[in-house]
């Protein structure tokens, strides 16, 4: 059995970099690399400790039906949203586990007094958004727009913008950005 493709194979399956990977398994990014590559041969102990960071176990590794398995996952049901967010507000990855994503699709919940953060946001890109309840601040350069419920926007993403929910009623967001930044 081929460890190496077994790991790249179940990796990309469960949406994560090598990076991402080894960042939750406190391993270095070329061990992934070198195991993937079959460059070395883990011992079960260090397996492990890679596949703590998927989380999975030994016996689900080598026992998983990677042909079964490797078909791109078409629906994501509510609870296998991947959740990303920070603070309080809370955003949430549609398609964590889609290949090579060309964009990455957002549903995002800003409670009451919340927002992106006092620091504009801005990367290369476009960015696109509905928003499905509640009422939402959008700042993008120096114009603030207020968002009313099934308001949308479109803007390039290089331009700074930010989020806030200044309402007493936590606002609901469906988004999607370009080139996928998760």
């Amino acid at each position: 059995m081929d460890v190496g493709v077994r790991l790249q194979s179940i990796r990309k399956m469960k949406g994560l970099s090598q990076r991402e990977l080894a960042k939750r398994a406190g391993v270095t990014n070329s061990t992934i690399s070198m195991i993937e590559k079959n460059s070395v041969s883990p011992s079960i102990s260090s397996l492990k400790k890679v596949l703590s960071g998927i989380p999975m176990s030994l016996v689900e590794f080598f026992s998983l039906d990677l042909q079964e398995e490797n078909r791109t996952q078409v629906v994501y049901k509510a609870d296998e949203l991947m959740d990303i967010g920070g603070g309080s507000v809370a955003m949430r990855l549609i398609g964590k586990a889609f290949p090579n994503r060309a964009l990455s699709m957002l549903d995002e919940t800003y409670p009451p007094n919340s927002d992106t953060g006092e620091e504009m946001l801005y990367h290369e890109g476009e960015e696109a958004g509905v928003l499905v309840a509640g009422r939402l601040e959008l700042t993008v350069g120096d114009e603030v727009y207020v968002l009313e419920c099934g308001d949308s926007y479109y803007f390039q993403s290089n331009q700074p913008h930010r989020f806030r929910n200044p309402y007493e009623v936590p606002a609901r967001l469906i988004s999607a950005t370009t080139p996928a930044n998760f």
